[in-house]
């Protein structure tokens, strides 16, 4: 099999932007469904005028059982045929299972009382209707406040969310002194968005090898939360920061195939030029070609160049000269151009030029 053919140095990790808003972080829940409570929507003027100085409470394991009908115990408990009353279940525990279910009027109803009386919880709640339009109109302004309310009693993702309110300074006041601080409190209290831009943050503010070590334990986190720009950066920084262990440097393929196997197509391109090139493990051309394949097809340009190069030189496929030039072909009309592959379709046939670009014109729908 040919050699090397891609050699491609990463010397340092290039560091995003802060990349996560309101839309790109995971919602408290998932859940749809009718809601059938009828209860009204509140409007801005039903937010308490101060912050409750309560502490976060979410919804107790009792309260869900006694929802479920669960027996208490106590004086006649085992007499045949008596069954004891139930504790009251708290409107922040009914608000909870109602949104668990998609009845978010419902929830909403529930959740207003002790969102008014600084439950962060249900805080968080209420602005997570608003701020995804959950059974009402999207509300950003609310989601904000509701927000801000819940952050300032501790509840770690509603410090993650109005962070993000605060960076982006729309509907409050931009404050990124603060944004930071609640990233952080976020971040370590296991937000794994939070800890990915607390990450990013560290190493914005102290680039090289120094701000990289500090930012690790957050990317680490946010790593094995499943985040694939975590898990992409981490590969980058296990294998090129200096004086890392070894052992961190030997899972630098793992984390960037994690980051692959998630649909990151700048994580498939890279992997598939580590297993061509036998970068932090052995060569596997085959595989190589595959990963190189489905980026391409995920619509990585750089991927569709160096495909038509396997293609072109039978790497890890039979060679396929038609392949190469079609690949070519949809990487050029992208704005990337390549010397040697237009001498190589330049040497062409014009009837496999032509075949060449039927296909690709198959391929992108024209």
């Amino acid at each position: 099999m040919p050699g090397c053919v891609f050699a491609r140095s990463f010397s340092r990790f290039a560091v995003a932007a802060l990349v996560f808003g309101l839309s790109g972080v995971p919602a408290i829940a998932q859940q749809s469904g009718a809601n059938t409570g009828g209860a009204t929507v509140p409007t801005p003027s039903t937010r308490p005028t101060e912050a409750s100085p309560s502490l976060p409470t979410a919804p107790s394991s009792s309260a869900d059982a006694n929802a479920a009908g669960t027996m208490l115990s106590g004086p006649g408990a085992n007499r045949p045929g008596t069954k004891k009353p139930a504790r009251p279940v708290s409107d922040a525990a009914k608000a909870y299972g109602a949104f668990q279910r998609g009845y978010y009027l419902t929830a909403m109803q529930y959740a207003l009382g002790p969102a008014q009386k600084g439950k962060a919880a249900s805080q968080t709640l209420l602005a997570e209707i608003f701020a995804r339009g959950l059974g009402v109109p999207q509300n950003l302004d609310d989601a904000a406040f509701w927000y801000g309310q819940a952050a300032g009693n501790g509840d770690p993702a509603a410090e993650f969310r109005y962070a993000l309110f605060l960076m982006a300074g729309k509907q409050v006041k931009k404050d990124v002194a603060r944004a930071q601080k609640l990233m952080k409190a976020a971040a370590d209290a296991g937000v794994p968005a939070a800890a990915f831009n607390h990450a990013q943050w560290l190493v914005s503010q102290t680039p090289g090898d120094t701000g990289m070590k500090e930012a690790l334990p957050y990317y680490e986190k946010a790593a094995t939360a499943g985040i694939p720009d975590a898990q992409y950066a981490l590969s980058q920084i296990y294998r090129n920061v200096d004086g890392l262990p070894d052992a961190k440097r030997a899972q630098a393929r793992t984390w960037l195939q994690r980051a692959a196997e998630a649909g990151y197509d700048t994580a498939e391109l890279d992997l598939a030029i580590w297993l061509v090139d036998g970068i932090e493990g052995p060569k596997d051309y085959e595989k190589g070609f595959a990963w190189m394949k489905r980026a391409a097809v995920d619509g990585n340009v750089m991927a569709q160049n160096r495909l038509a190069h396997l293609y072109r030189k039978g790497i890890g496929t039979r060679q396929d000269r038609l392949a190469a030039a079609t690949w070519y072909v949809i990487a050029r009309r992208a704005g990337l151009q390549d010397d040697d592959l237009q001498d190589f379709f330049n040497g062409l046939a014009d009837a496999a030029k032509k075949k060449a670009l039927e296909k690709a014109n198959a391929m992108q729908g024209q």
